[in-house]
């Protein structure tokens, strides 16, 4: 008996507000349950009113079911006539609050409704579909019940006949991903197709064809085949903008505005909101447009096999998981997910991952029939939806063949656009101290409301304008335009990227490539050139690797080594032009070989065969002599993960087939026998990566004369990819993007770390680390060579201090675990120059390099000194995809320790105490930004892992990463980061803008409430709209800084710096408001008018405040647009430094001498003394001197700093990276060089020869 620990307890389950008291346990996910035998299962899932989706995975869910409850229902309704309505729209902003209080908890079989919580605690709820099936029993099928399996053994028999005719499915879906209901589980799971579970041999047997029964039951479960992106009206987009909680604050604000008889502003307001209410949905319809184009697939037909071998033409939107399709022998777009059963097809991917060299996709072979398939893993055999289909190939009558495995937003493209559609929320700093700063000027509009009821009534104002005059605190403490403006500088940076074919789909992307802190480079096509020269060829002669040979064709042509260059690559021929990979197309191009496609003369092979290739001279051109042809019979693809290709083919004329293979040359030496590997193998293997060029080896084998080519077809890869013969080494320049060195230069000047992820050889790597200038001349590497355990002895790692200089010399052998597992197999390892050093050597100027080998044994064995690598480590070598990924990941933990420092704490709790769901924002409010820049294909999972993802493609916009850049070099990245830089700053300085602003307004009218007066209706329209509006929106025109530096800026709005700036302006204003009318009163020619209400509007008190505040803003304005080191200099934005001055004059010309329809208008009082009026003026001088000194020369001050530092008591760095490094920096024992670490269970331990071990530290 399973004990109840594993589904938890009513104690267990979470105290929130959708836990509860009726008994019910937490439910595992589907996989763990299912393991369980089923009576013990049902005996306990029945009850169970919540279970866990997708258990371990970003999108898990806990799922918690409910269903109506009469009299909950009632009473809501209720509450709704009470509040007027109100309620409704309070339940409108929180769903899940309405299924709360008009419905029940219960158990999951019984749920009309699921409300759904995340894993970054945001709350959902989604109906539960009930389908009922009017075939009765003849419709059940698979995820399709009767409701009699769920009755107890107590219903009589005429019940359980009734119910037996009811056949249901049961389902709900969430952001497009349906979850079905398993009776036999009693809980509900996510719907999947062919892609979990099932063997390769299994899809090869079971899938020919399904009928149109299966069909028809299989669509009604999978739903349409169909990636749509819905385009709502703008009927709907309207309701939808104008019940957003900004809007209704707004319309709040004009209802009150309007009872206060401010008529003219409210228009104003309602006029500028109207127009801006209109661009937004302009601008949302038109994304979503942008988005459905460029997602959106034409409806077509397919020929679709089935059960019976007859084939039907179907919609494209029809397909379901299991059926089995024809691929047109002229290409087409896939419309699914499909795995190909026969034939090849050549595919344009770049769509999905903008890589556009067309990849050639191979039949799953019955080989691996033991082997479980995923799309992911067998992405060589599976063709994606979205991608196009350019060629075909098939032998003789035999079609193309594919089997659906995945259909609609469950495919690899739906997914992509899922993530799109409904991206994770982005933890980032900036936002949630935002938020967390408007709930504290929401406090103090709370403590305003207070101090003007308490003197409106001490005035003895009626009660209805006290209420009033309260409510219009909060309209002036919360400005409605903040969050339109804080958009303004993400919008200007991402017009300016567009103009510099950078693209971007993910705007709040761009605020985080400003606080960048390390870049992860791909290594070829990024950093190097794309395309490959080939610099020479290496062959083997008499057990050695002779002299390089630079022109390949003075080989004989039928010697091995010629033939492997001519067949083992992908090329096609596709209208006309050769194309595939560059270092095939330039090993092709160099021996004056031609392809020819498959034609009707292919029988003299013997077989069909799909590509012939040939000399264009050869010395066998005789008549008596057949051509020398060669056919390649079958293709094993490149896999990153096992480095290497390989091909079968058959020369005309020879009794059986041969195998060549090329690919790693350390791993293509342990698939060799091994007295075939030359003697010299590593010596001139370490001379050719020194230098920087991209080694390739080469082997072949022949094969059984009595293998058929259908046997061929069915031949397991590890079988061909054994016991080959060495054949030599194919040595290729790949040259330095001249742009690449400038790049690296500026990044790190700008401490920027940057690091290299390659799939490469290490020691290509750090060649190529050195020309760029990621390593410097005097800093040393060290390569980390881990292991894993090995029969008795522990995982080790070795350390040693890599020899970088060009040498011939020859260093002992070291041995890897192969993958082969035959005993008289070779263990080889590839080889570095090292030298045994003391650690002290090294201490200070050192990197560490690692293969992707070495990472996941760190990963898996020690966790506690992989940190320490990622802040040193700058080559990552033979990475595998998700390597890369797994790399980022670990990066990205280098950031703060998630603790809040004592000025943090009160706007925490306030920020808590409203409602925001915190805990849900401060996901990567720790992370150490790191961004990924890669060409696509293999990056595409770490492009978009990346905080900012950038990728090197001549798409327009991809969906494979946030950024796109059309520039194909890493230009683009200084550009991305410093764009970033001036986005954030702007949006830094709007935001203090637009709080002093309120603050400004805030002071004033409480100063004018004091005296019984207010601002006119006028006075209000030309602060809100002519000054601060105009120049909120214009203060992000200013451009990017052209160069980077050292500093990053700031991030976070609560830090003790801007906390500071903003109180002291804040009391800088007060100071002067105050000054500025006392020395009003104490004026002989001041009198104080008698006044019953504030309706008086025309008043000196009202005048000199309004003169003093205009200056305030357009001060603030100035101070707040920082121009360098982020932006550029404020004169170069014309159009915001036109409008300050235009502003300013007229602010002036308001003071010293208004004219007598504009005094009307603004309602201003005539000031009889014009000394007064320069004094006014002088006041507001001292004041921008004061508020200029402040915020340019003390605050940004490192003595200013020191002070705030030692306020909050931070004496250590919170930052994880730094604290790493400064114990890297100060210790004297670590790195072990020369010495070997093994891993234990309590700790990593070193030895160093024979000397006791000890912890590394």
């Amino acid at each position: 008996m399973t004990s109840p620990n594993h589904y938890g307890t009513v104690n267990d389950c979470p105290t929130d507000e959708f836990s509860n008291n009726s008994g019910y346990r937490l439910l595992e996910d589907a996989n763990t349950v299912s393991k369980r035998q089923p009576t013990q299962v049902n005996n306990i899932n029945q009850y169970l009113d919540r279970q866990i989706l997708n258990k371990g995975t970003d999108e898990e869910l806990e799922c918690v079911g409910y269903q109506d409850s009469l009299l909950q229902l009632v009473f809501f309704y209720l509450l709704v006539i009470l509040t007027v309505g109100l309620l409704l729209l309070i339940m409108y902003w929180k769903p899940s609050w309405k299924v709360k209080m008009t419905k029940r908890t219960c158990p999951l079989k019984r749920a009309d409704t699921v409300v759904l919580r995340d894993v970054f605690g945001g709350l959902h709820f989604e109906r539960v579909v009930i389908i009922t099936l009017t075939d009765g029993p003849k419709a059940v099928g698979e995820y399709v019940y009767m409701e009699n399996e769920s009755v107890g053994p107590d219903i009589d028999d005429t019940t359980t006949l009734t119910t037996r005719a009811q056949v249901f499915l049961k389902y709900f879906d969430h952001r497009q991903v349906r979850y079905v209901w398993d009776q036999s589980l009693f809980m509900f799971s996510r719907l999947r197709g062919l892609e979990t579970g099932l063997t390769c041999g299994a899809i090869h047997d079971r899938y020919q064809g399904l009928s149109q029964e299966e069909q028809a039951h299989k669509l009604l479960v999978y739903g349409e085949n169909a990636i749509v992106v819905h385009v709502k009206s703008y009927v709907t987009l309207f309701f939808q903008e104008i019940l957003n909680p900004f809007y209704v604050f707004q319309i709040c604000s004009v209802i009150l505005w309007s009872l206060d008889d401010y008529y003219i502003y409210a228009s104003c307001i309602v006029f500028i909101s109207a127009l801006s209410l209109g661009v937004e949905l302009y601008e949302t319809r038109k994304q979503s447009e942008t988005l459905r184009q460029m997602v959106a697939a034409a409806e077509t037909t397919i020929t679709v096999v089935r059960q019976n071998s007859d084939i039907a033409d179907v919609p494209t939107t029809h397909l379901v998981p299991g059926d089995v399709i024809i691929i047109p022998s002229k290409g087409c777009v896939m419309a699914c997910d499909a795995v190909l059963m026969s034939g090849n097809a050549i595919v344009n991917e770049s769509m999905l991952t903008g890589e556009s060299v067309p990849v050639t996709k191979t039949p799953l072979i019955p080989s691996e029939v033991e082997e479980i398939y995923t799309p992911e893993t067998h992405k060589r055999h599976t063709l994606f939806c979205g991608t196009q289909i350019i060629q075909t190939r098939y032998y003789g009558d035999v079609k193309v063949k594919a089997v659906v495995v995945r259909t609609g937003y469950s495919t690899a493209k739906g997914d992509l656009v899922r993530s799109i559609l409904y991206p994770k929320p982005i933890g980032f700093k900036f936002y949630q101290d935002s938020m967390k700063f408007i709930a504290f000027l929401g406090c103090i509009a709370t403590l305003g409301m207070i101090y003007s009821i308490f003197i409106l009534l001490h005035n003895g104002e009626s009660v209805g304008k006290v209420v009033l005059r309260a409510l219009d605190i909060i309209t002036i403490v919360v400005p409605p335009a903040l969050p339109a403006a804080m958009t303004v500088g993400t919008a200007y940076a991402q017009s300016r990227l567009k103009k510099q074919g950078i693209f971007c789909i993910s705007p709040p992307r761009i605020n985080i490539a400003g606080k960048l802190k390390l870049v992860v480079f791909d290594k070829t096509g990024t950093l190097t050139e794309e395309g490959l020269d080939l610099w020479g060829i290496v062959p083997v002669e008499d057990n050695k690797l002779a002299v390089p040979t630079q022109n390949p064709t003075e080989l004989p042509m039928d010697s091995k080594f010629i033939i492997a260059m001519a067949t083992c690559h992908s090329l096609t021929i596709i209208d006309n032009e050769l194309t595939g990979d560059p270092l095939d197309l330039k090993m092709f191009q160099s021996i004056n070989w031609i392809i020819e496609e498959p034609g009707r003369d292919t029988a003299k092979f013997d077989s069909l065969v799909p590509t012939i290739v040939k000399p264009i001279k050869h010395s066998y051109d005789t008549s008596d002599m057949a051509p020398f042809e060669i056919g390649i019979v079958r293709q094993f693809p490149f896999s990153s993960n096992l480095q290497r290709m390989s091909v079968l083919v058959r020369i005309l004329g020879a009794d059986g087939m041969e195998v060549y293979a090329k690919g790693a040359p350390e791993k293509i030496a342990t698939l060799c026998l091994k007295h075939t590997v030359p003697e010299n193998f590593y010596i001139s293997l370490q001379r050719f990566t020194k230098k920087g060029y991209r080694v390739i080896a080469v082997a072949w084998k022949s094969l059984d004369s009595k293998i058929s080519w259908h046997q061929a077809q069915r031949i397991s890869r590890e079988h061909v990819e054994s016991d080959l013969i060495f054949l030599g080494l194919l040595i290729m320049e790949n040259m330095l993007k001249p742009q690449t060195t400038p790049v690296i230069k500026d990044l790190q000047a700008a401490e920027i770390r940057t690091v290299m992820a390659t799939g490469d050889n290490i020691l290509t790597a750090v060649s190529v680390a050195h020309q760029c200038g990621m390593i410097r001349s005097k800093e040393r590497i060290i390569m980390v060579n881990a292991y894993p355990p090995d029969h008795a002895a522990p995982a080790k790692i070795e350390w040693e201090l890599a020899n970088t200089e060009t040498s011939d010399e020859l260093m002992a052998p070291r041995r890897e675990e192969s993958e082969e597992t035959n005993e008289d197999k070779p263990e080889l390892l590839e080889q570095v120059s090292s030298v045994v050093v003391d650690c002290e050597g090294v201490a200070g100027y050192y990197h560490f390099a690692l293969t992707g080998r070495s990472f996941s044994v760190l990963q898996h064995h020690f966790p506690d000194l992989l940190p320490r690598i990622c802040v040193r480590g700058v080559v990552f070598a033979r990475m595998s995809p998700d390597q890369k990924s797994q790399l980022v990941e670990n990066l990205q933990e280098l950031g703060f320790t998630l603790e809040l420092f004592d000025g943090e704490i009160f706007l925490t709790l306030i920020f808590k105490s409203l409602g925001f769901p915190f805990h849900s924002l401060v996901l990567d409010l720790g992370s150490y930004c790191v961004g990924m820049c890669g060409d696509g294909a293999n990056d595409c999972g770490a492009l978009k892992t990346a905080q900012v993802g950038i990728s090197l493609s001549e798409a327009e916009a991809s969906v494979a990463s946030p950024f796109t850049s059309k520039v194909q070099n890493i230009e683009c990245v200084p550009v991305v980061i410093k764009e970033g830089r001036a986005a954030l700053v702007t949006s830094f300085g709007v935001f203090k803008y637009m709080a002093l602003y309120s603050m400004v307004q805030f002071i004033s009218v409480l100063i004018l409430y004091t005296m019984r007066t207010n601002f006119s209706d006028w006075m209000f329209l030309y602060i809100d709209l002519v000054i601060t509006t105009t120049v909120a929106f214009l203060m992000g025109h200013t451009a990017a800084y052209p160069f980077l530096v050292a500093r990053r800026p700031p991030g976070s709005l609560v830090s003790p710096t801007n906390i500071f700036s903003i109180i002291i302006h804040i009391i800088i204003v007060c100071v002067f408001q105050t000054g500025a009318f006392l020395y009003l009163v104490s004026q002989k020619w001041y009198s104080r008018p008698e006044q019953k209400d504030t309706d008086n509007n025309k008043t000196y008190e009202t005048t000199i405040v309004f003169y003093i505040s205009c200056f305030q803003y357009l001060m603030l304005a100035f101070i707040f647009s920082k121009g360098p080191p982020y932006r550029k200099p404020l004169w170069t934005n014309v159009p915001f430094l036109i409008a300050l001055i235009l502003l300013l004059a007229l602010t002036l010309l308001l003071v010293l001498h208004p004219f007598s329809f504009i005094a009307k208008i603004l309602l201003l009082m005539d000031i009889p003394e014009f000394v007064f009026r320069l004094t006014i003026v002088g006041l507001a001088a001292i004041n921008f001197l004061v508020a200029v000194l402040l915020e340019a020369f003390i605050i940004p001050s490192r003595s200013f700093t020191r002070c705030a530092n030692t306020l909050r008591r931070k004496k250590e760095p919170r930052n994880k990276y730094k604290k790493i490094q400064r114990e890297l920096d100060n210790s004297q024992y670590w790195p072990p060089v020369g010495e070997i670490t093994l891993a234990t269970g309590q700790g990593s331990l070193f030895s160093r020869n024979n000397l006791p071990m000890r912890l590394s530290s």
